[in-house]
């Protein structure tokens, strides 16, 4: 979920698919696959997840990502399934590739290295317990519409709602897989603009084993939000990125 909503003057503003009910705290500014966010005042968002679930681990998760360095917004849990939450001003990194002021291969190696600074955090086995040998903790939803590149503290990532721990290759692959999904999609005007970011960000990270791909395409196919037409473009995305990590062996 993307956590915010910004026009062309790079200002965050209410979602134009969504208005707030009368038990809502704030103009709805998105409603993503997990939850809603909603504009409290210019400086904090709430977030609510609509399944009920408990925020506070997530908070948690958060309070441990900032002490380590990962650029995150603050969070605070305000009870229940209700995350309060640094509201950031600033155009996401998918706008800024769309309007040409970030480069395909900066945008590239900035999604690589973030990904990378998250896979080294420590593990907080108080919050995120079992944890494999190997096992790092994953966003699995990093792709440019969930880094915001903040007015406040420069790119900073969004969008914790999958996270957890597992395989830094499979995180990487689910990335991948993202982005191939668009430069597959005939109808998609940057689809062209996508091929390459795939190809620069598959350069700038790891390697990929194939096991990953496989596991990253198996869950991304049956994720329930996915809509009409999007799962169709999984196996065709997960060949792209077969195609392209051949050729940079």
């Amino acid at each position: 979920m993307v956590h915010a909503h910004v026009d062309a003057n790079g200002h965050t503003v209410p979602h134009p698919h969504a208005a707030a009910g009368p038990d809502d705290p704030g103009p709805v500014m998105d409603a993503g696959a997990f939850a809603t966010l909603y504009a409290l005042d210019d400086t904090r968002v709430l977030r609510r997840y609509r399944s009920g679930a408990d925020a506070g681990a997530e908070a948690q998760l958060l309070t441990h990502l900032a002490a380590h360095g990962v650029p995150v917004p603050w969070a605070v849990h305000r009870g229940g399934p209700d995350l309060e939450m640094e509201r950031l001003h600033g155009p996401t990194l998918l706008q800024g590739l769309a309007s040409g002021e970030v480069p395909i291969v900066d945008a590239a190696r900035l999604l690589a290295d973030l990904q990378a600074q998250l896979h080294a955090v420590p593990v907080p086995e108080d919050l995120l317990p079992g944890a494999r040998a190997g096992h790092v903790i994953v966003h699995l939803d990093l792709h440019p519409g969930t880094v915001v590149l903040s007015d406040e503290h420069g790119p900073s990532v969004v969008a914790w709602g999958s996270a957890t721990l597992g395989s830094p290759h499979v995180d990487v692959a689910t990335t991948a897989l993202l982005i191939a999904e668009v430069a597959c999609d005939d109808g998609e005007e940057h689809a062209r603009a996508a091929r390459a970011l795939l190809a620069a960000f598959l350069h700038a990270s790891a390697a990929l084993p194939d096991a990953a791909l496989d596991s990253a395409a198996a869950h991304r196919i049956v994720e329930p939000w996915l809509v009409p037409g999007e799962r169709e473009l999984v196996p065709r995305a997960a060949g792209l990125v077969r195609a392209m990590v051949e050729v940079t062996r």
